[in-house]
């Protein structure tokens, strides 16, 4: 897997020189230092979750959420006011009434669902983001 680290920001992407907005990353206790208090308990789930099943997952913390990588973006933790936002890629197309949003891109289709406590991260859920972890290789 071929990593790039922007050199002003020090952030990690999947191509040289892939556009992004250049701020760096913050620490996950600068990042938690401010926020919703739901948000924490969900980010811990799928921490866990997604660190144990892959040992290539890297964890990067912007203003706007948090970012779960390997080459790419492969799920986002979004905190709104009442939920947290959940974003992540498959290379399929599914429904499910958990689904909040989806738009499809060229090879991956996007999902996006709100998550209020760590118990809406169901098997399902757990499945889907295990999938979009060993799908972005």
């Amino acid at each position: 897997m071929t990593v790039w680290t922007c050199p002003a920001c020090k952030r990690t992407f999947g191509k040289t020189n892939q556009g992004h907005l250049c701020a760096p990353a913050m620490t996950e206790d600068e990042y938690f230092a401010t926020g919703p208090t739901f948000e924490r308990p969900i980010y811990e789930e799928i921490k866990d979750l997604l660190s144990a099943a892959d040992k290539d997952v890297r964890i990067e913390y912007v203003s706007v959420g948090v970012f779960f990588k390997k080459r790419t973006n492969f799920a986002e933790l979004r905190p709104l006011t009442k939920w947290s936002k959940l974003i992540f890629k498959l290379p399929r197309d599914f429904t499910h009434p958990s689904i909040t949003k989806k738009w499809p891109g060229p090879t991956r289709t996007y999902y996006e669902m709100k998550l209020h406590t760590p118990a809406d991260v169901t098997d399902e859920v757990r499945g889907w983001l295990a999938e979009a972890a060993a799908e972005d290789s």
